[in-house]
């Protein structure tokens, strides 16, 4: 750590922000990958929930009369990929609250970069790791009777960037303000579980009650849900079209992007206590 402050200290101003943020991008990917716990922990988790959870419901599950006819491990494939990008993405920003209080982040603060480049350096580390945990789990695909084309894989690479991208984001956003993680594991608990029970991951959007239909269309991770089952079962009826669900991947991304920023320039770092 030491060595990574030291040359973020001796960052020249003209140096903008390319080494800054690939600095901090790179001490993401390393620190992380050295918690071999963390790294086992963000597959095998959701792994079990697919496989307990789909064997349970099995052939028992509905979604609708061309989907009914999928067991429900093929059905909670994709929302079990988005499970594992959404842990990955937001608990990756717990860094930031161990950077404050380890003072990695005040040094980092005072160095002669813009915090632009602290907020894409973190951000991209974290979306890196996401998305590269959450690509690994398609080695299942095959079970669940999925053949991807090489032009759809590229479209299956592009939405978890999205998705991996947007909820970095959002968990840096959350995580920035804070100097507890016992309190950011509040906030997860509360609104991001939530969020991903409500994206059409366990249950169908069109079997739901109006009202939660509407929450539903109005949750971002909806489309990514919707996307990644357009691409892995083109067969199946979705409730959106790609291209509308890739757009709002797109604004989603740009948005919690822009949220990032205004937090990170807005708020002061306190101290360690």
């Amino acid at each position: 750590m030491a060595t990574q402050t030291a040359t973020l200290l001796r960052v020249p101003a003209s140096a903008g922000m390319t080494l800054p943020a690939f600095t901090l991008w790179w001490r993401e990917l390393v620190r992380f990958y050295r918690q071999r716990s963390r790294v086992i922990g963000v597959i095998a988790s959701p792994l079990v929930f697919w496989v307990v959870l789909g064997s349970g419901f099995g052939t028992s599950f509905r979604s609708g009369s061309a989907a009914g006819q999928q067991h429900y491990l093929d059905y909670f494939y994709p929302g079990t990929l988005i499970m594992i990008v959404l842990f990955t993405s937001i608990f990756t920003m717990m860094s930031v609250i161990e950077d404050r209080k380890e003072g990695f982040l005040l040094s980092v603060l005072v160095a002669p970069v813009p915090r632009s480049a602290i907020v894409l350096g973190k951000v991209l580390g974290g979306t890196t790791l996401a998305a590269a945990q959450g690509l690994i789990f398609l080695v299942f695909a095959p079970l669940v009777g999925v053949r991807i084309g090489f032009g759809a894989f590229l479209l299956v690479v592009l939405t978890v960037f999205l998705v991996s991208f947007a909820l970095t984001a959002l968990g840096f956003a959350i995580a920035w303000p804070m100097d507890s993680t016992s309190a950011f594991h509040a906030i997860i608990n509360l609104f991001l579980i939530p969020l991903w029970l409500l994206s059409g991951a366990l249950f169908p959007l069109s079997g739901a009650s109006g009202w939660l239909r509407i929450v539903m269309r109005l949750n971002p991770l909806t489309y990514g849900v919707e996307a990644l089952r357009a691409l892995l079962y083109p067969q199946s009826p979705t409730q959106f079209s790609l291209a509308s669900s890739m757009a709002t991947l797109v604004l989603f991304s740009l948005f919690m992007f822009g949220l990032a920023f205004v937090v990170a320039n807005r708020r002061t770092t306190k101290p360690a206590a």
